[in-house]
């Protein structure tokens, strides 16, 4: 499975990823593998082991995005036509992908994860939220978003970032231990930062 992954992964850097929008900065090939990198993470912290489960997770995580060289809204489901039509000549069958477009779904907001690896994905998508390159990363979403005209100016950003960041749960509790204490003082330092703009 581990070759068949690998088979996957090499295809998508070559054939997928490059069609995204240079304009994506965040949404983008950088973002997939940190999505993948952190999915394998939370997952073995939260014993997960059977491989096929593993192999479905990685597929998921790798592709949730891919929708966006189509389109912008519905990207998710745009990701599982992707999926559906990409993945059978390496082997994954209906069941299968099935269960990838469900993991891909999940990730669509609001989310509600109704079991382990739909709790793994959605973690794993946002674990920056709560990580030390937290800034760096939402100012590239900050970039992509007023280039799209979603968002305006650094202010109004940071008035949706607080909205987010106090709606936002983790789900497994791996990343509540590593990654919340962190995420509540980003939340703590942009109130701040809104005050200061504001006074």
């Amino acid at each position: 499975m581990d070759k068949i992954f690998s088979e996957i992964y090499n295809d998508a850097l070559i054939r997928i990823f490059p069609r995204l929008s240079k304009e994506l900065t965040y949404h983008n090939a950088d973002h997939a593998r940190d999505v993948l990198d952190q999915a394998i993470r939370i997952a073995h912290e939260e014993g997960i082991s059977n491989k096929e489960d593993l192999l479905l997770l990685k597929i998921a995580a790798l592709y949730h995005d891919t929708g966006f060289i189509k389109s912008y809204s519905g990207h998710e489901e745009v990701s599982c036509d992707l999926a559906r039509e990409e993945l059978p000549v390496f082997g994954i069958n209906d069941r299968q992908l099935d269960h990838i477009c469900k993991l891909i779904m999940v990730t669509k907001m609001p989310r509600y994860p109704e079991n382990k690896l739909e709790e793994i994905i959605c973690d794993a998508d946002l674990d920056y939220l709560g990580r030390t390159d937290f800034f760096k990363i939402s100012n590239l979403l900050f970039l992509e978003l007023k280039h799209r005209g979603l968002v305006h100016n650094e202010y109004n950003w940071n008035k949706k970032q607080v909205h987010f960041l106090k709606v936002h749960q983790y789900f497994t509790p791996a990343n509540r231990a590593a990654r919340q204490q962190l995420k509540l003082k980003h939340l703590s330092m942009i109130e701040q930062m809104l005050q200061s703009s504001s006074s």
